[in-house]
Formats: structure tokens, C-alpha cells, sequence
């Protein structure tokens, strides 16, 4: 299945095992563009966890040593085709590019001592290892998407209780690793 999302639409896809070819294909543009700025460039997002069914939308996450160098990589981005969209207004501390029309790929900038992007990432891996909430997770996205298929905000907002229970029980089991060692 191609990438590509309508504008204001929700639609969720069955994992498409070329995601993980693409993203690697745009993280190599990425770091071509901006790698004398960034400090790495993650894919993140249901795209990035095996098996999830998903928006067709590469999530991507580049970090920076200093937050203020996201303004450097506003022009090299723009150049590859992504369109600069200001700081996000749900994400604080984020800066908001996206590429495509139906849009292909969104990419937030973030410091890497930001707090936001390390969610992103406990997200994501708690998910790859516990397969049971991310199916629990894949179906309640397969609901909304059904429920508020031109809502993306009605969407998100649906899977906010899910996504901080899942938060909290990262945040559990990394403190229980801290503890162990």
C-alpha cells in the first residue's frame, strides 16, 4: 500500500512491511539535507511498530543538540519538499514539517533533553514488546478512524486515555529497570 493521507481525513491501514524501507529511504534524504545539524533521525509512530495498523504517514522525529538549530533546518528541509508548518500546537517544543499531497510524511524537530520526543519513543518500543496492547491499541485507532473519519481532532482525542495508559506503564517498567541495576 502507498503512502498518502487526505487532508482532514482519517483512514487507518493494515501494516504495510515497506514502511520500515521507506522511512529508512526518507531518513537517508533527511540526514543528506540536514546531517550537519541534526543528532538523529528516528522513525516513530504506529508506521515504525511491526504488525500496527496505521494512518498511511511516516512519523519521523529528528533531534537536535540545541533546539535553536531547528531554524537551520527549516530551508535545507523545504528544499527536500517538506513544508515548514510552524511549532505544533498540540506538541510543546516542537517544530512541524510535513511532505506530500495526500501527505506522505510529518517530521517533528525536537532538542534532544526534550522530554516529548523520549514519549515518543517509550511509546513506541513499549508497544513492539507487548504485543497485546498494541493490538488493543490498532483496534481502538480501527474505532475512531470508522467513528470520525473526517474528525482528526475527534480522532485524536479518542486515543488520548489509551496513549497516557500506555505512557504510565512505560514509565513503570523503565523505573523498574532503573532499579535493577
Amino acid at each position: 500500500m502507498p503512502l498518502g493521507l487526505p487532508s482532514k481525513s482519517v483512514v487507518i491501514e493494515p501494516y504495510d512491511p515497506e514502511w520500515p524501507r521507506l522511512f529508512e529511504e526518507e531518513r537517508r534524504r533527511i540526514v543528506a539535507a540536514t546531517g550537519h545539524i541534526v543528532a538523529g533521525v528516528h522513525h516513530v509512530g504506529s508506521t515504525s511498530i511491526p504488525g500496527m495498523s496505521a494512518k498511511p504517514v511516516l512519523d519521523i522525529a529528528v533531534l537536535l543538540h540545541d533546539f535553536d538549530d531547528g531554524e537551520r533546518c527549516i530551508e535545507p528541509l523545504e528544499e527536500i519538499g517538506y513544508e515548514h508548518r510552524g511549532f505544533s500546537e498540540d506538541i510543546p517544543g516542537d517544530r512541524f514539517f510535513r511532505t506530500g499531497n495526500p501527505r506522505t510524511s510529518q517530521l517533528h524537530v525536537y532538542a534532544v533533553n526534550s522530554p516529548v520526543w523520549r514519549e515518543h519513543f517509550h511509546f513506541r518500543d513499549y508497544l513492539i514488546a507487548h504485543p497485546e496492547d498494541a493490538k488493543e491499541y490498532a483496534d481502538l485507532k480501527l474505532a475512531l478512524a470508522e467513528r470520525y473519519p473526517m474528525d482528526r481532532p475527534s480522532y485524536t482525542a479518542g486515543k488520548a486515555s489509551f496513549v497516557q495508559g500506555v505512557l504510565e506503564k512505560a514509565a513503570t517498567e523503565l523505573h523498574a529497570q532503573d532499579d535493577s541495576l
